[in-house]
């Protein structure tokens, strides 16, 4: 058996000052990575506590010199943002939904099933994301303009946004390499109990897959909450627009403090996400890597 070579060896570890040196230079990388993250957070926070003129000043304060959390109802009533955070929510909950009933059913087709020419059309599906995505605005755009063979405009609709977000390629092979790995035993034991294809994806399939769909679901959630271009071009109407788009548009009079304020609050609902599924999150991504 083969040892393991690190960057430091065990016996410089051993040494009492060699543990010293490791665990200074360790805790100063951590808490540096920790600054370059949550220092932006931080002063976007207390931007949003401080005066016009403060916020404003040369050089700037660290830390408010009066605290003053008018911002945060300012930015609630003047730019409207429980309306947008609803509509951002119906947005992001169509794509969920309609990501995960679709890239789950071909995922597993492609994966279990086998079907004809299905290397082809993984292929296929695999090529596009080589395509850069600016490239397929104007091809996405005039198909939901005029949707084919319906002939109606889906612009204004959150069909607009549900409807491309199916087409995620990333997140369908994301699930088939999951499928690939699940053990066969398992499968072929409810094939033999006399359950069917879709029995077998409902009852022993997905309730094995729970780490990979918690992924995909955060990929397809925060994908449409940060979109920004998308929205912009389908929805004209400034009542049904997303908060991304909406603090844009709504921003030209606003003071720079109000505007913090709502970039906060608008921030709030995928921090909250991540913290309480992080242990969800990061099982998923290490599930892709290990054999079931």
């Amino acid at each position: 058996m083969t040892a393991t070579r690190t960057l430091i060896s065990p016996a410089t570890l051993a040494r009492p000052r060699g543990r010293a040196i490791y665990w200074t230079v360790f805790t100063a990388v951590v808490v540096l990575f920790a600054l370059a993250f949550l220092f932006p957070v931080y002063w976007m926070v207390t931007g949003a506590m401080k005066s016009p003129d403060e916020v404003a000043r040369t050089p700037p304060t660290l830390v408010p010199r009066h605290w003053h959390t008018g911002a945060y109802t300012d930015a609630w009533d003047l730019m409207q943002l429980p309306q947008h955070l609803w509509n951002t929510v119906v947005q992001a909950a169509g794509a969920w939904a309609l990501q995960l009933v679709f890239c789950t059913a071909a995922a597993y087709a492609l994966s279990k099933l086998r079907p004809a020419f299905g290397k082809v059309i993984l292929g296929g599906i695999l090529a596009t994301l080589m395509v850069p995505a600016q490239a397929l605005v104007v091809p996405k755009y005039l198909t939901v303009a005029d949707l084919p063979l319906l002939h109606t405009s889906l612009l204004n609709d959150p069909l607009a946004i549900w409807l491309p977000a199916v087409a995620n390629a990333f997140n369908l092979y994301l699930l088939k390499r999951f499928f690939d790995q699940l053990p066969r035993d398992v499968l072929e034991a409810a094939e033999i109990d006399g359950a069917g294809k879709l029995r077998t994806l409902w009852s022993v399939v997905l309730p094995m897959s729970r780490p990979v769909l918690g992924v995909v679901s955060i990929f397809a959630l925060v994908a449409v909450w940060q979109d920004f271009l998308w929205p912009l071009m389908v929805f004209s109407d400034t009542d049904k627009q997303p908060i991304s788009v909406a603090l844009v548009q709504l921003s030209q009079n606003i003071q720079l403090t109000v505007l913090l304020a709502a970039m906060v609050i608008a921030g709030i609902p995928m921090v909250a996400l991540f913290l309480v599924f992080q242990r969800h999150i990061i099982a998923g991504i290490s599930a892709g890597s290990t054999k079931g």
